[in-house]
């Protein structure tokens, strides 16, 4: 099994521009939809419920479907919570080169909701609400 690599948002932005990486942007829709990091590809961890978040039961389907097991792949969240824990699920099912992006789109928190890495959106780093979306996605996956 390939070990996880945790990389900060300047790293994840090197990758993606040096060496072919794209960014899975694993947030819930509305998140997605109200801004990413250029060029992000959108397919929820969770969904917004009605008692809160709720597991995506066709997340791994869905990479899967429209990512190969060997493509380069940055996983980013708001916060870094749900990509380390998404990009533990890809991992286990087989993809190899898997690096997650530590501090998310709005920075890493302590547990006293303190900054302690800034995000993608601090790091200065390109931000947009244009493609990727979950939809697109689900539709190129047959889903």
């Amino acid at each position: 099994m390939a070990k996880l690599t945790r990389v900060s948002p300047a790293e994840a932005h090197r990758l993606m521009a040096e060496e072919g990486y794209l960014y899975l942007d694993v947030r819930s829709e509305p998140e997605f939809g109200a801004g990413h990091p250029a060029g992000a590809l959108n397919v929820p961890l969770l969904h917004p419920g009605k008692w809160g978040m709720e597991p995506n039961a066709e997340f791994l389907a869905v990479v899967e479907a429209v990512l190969a097991k060997d493509a380069k792949i940055v996983v980013g969240c708001r916060t870094g919570h749900r990509s380390l824990n998404a990009a533990a699920k890809m991992i286990a099912a087989g993809f190899t080169a898997i690096v997650e992006q530590r501090a998310g789109t709005e920075g890493a928190r302590d547990p006293f909701g303190q900054l302690v890495e800034p995000g993608w959106i601090d790091a200065g780093l390109p931000f947009t609400t244009e493609g990727g979306s979950y939809a697109e996605l689900r539709d190129k996956a047959g889903r």
